[in-house]
C-alpha cells in the first residue's frame, strides 16, 4: 500500500509527467528562453491538435525552421493537410498560451 501511495504521490507533482516532443523542442530552443509554462502550454495546444507523428515532425521545426517553409511551400497533398492541422494546432496555442 505505501509504494502505491509513493507512486501516485509522484504522479500528481507537477513536472512528472514527462514532457512531449512540442515541449522538449521549444524548451531547448533560443526563442522560448526555457520558460516550462509556455512550453508546457504549447505542449498542451499539441495534445489537443496534433497526433504524435505530427508532434514529432512539428517539433523538428524548433531546430530547423526551413523545414517549415518547406512543408509549407510543398505541392504534396499530405504536406496541405499537414500544414492545415499545424495551422490549427499554431492557432490553439496562441489563443491558449498568451501571456
Amino acid at each position: 500500500m505505501r509504494r502505491l501511495t509513493y507512486t501516485i504521490a509522484f504522479l500528481l507533482l507537477p513536472g512528472a509527467v514527462a514532457a512531449g516532443d512540442i515541449e522538449r523542442a521549444c524548451l531547448g530552443s533560443d526563442r522560448a528562453g526555457g520558460n516550462r509554462a509556455l512550453c508546457g502550454c504549447i505542449q498542451d495546444a499539441a495534445d489537443l491538435t496534433l497526433s504524435s507523428k505530427d508532434q514529432r515532425r512539428a517539433a523538428g521545426f524548433f531546430r530547423d525552421p526551413h523545414r517549415a517553409q518547406a512543408a509549407r511551400q510543398s505541392d504534396r497533398r499530405s504536406d496541405e493537410v499537414f500544414w492545415d492541422r499545424y495551422q490549427r494546432f499554431g492557432e490553439t496555442a496562441e489563443t491558449f498560451c498568451r501571456s
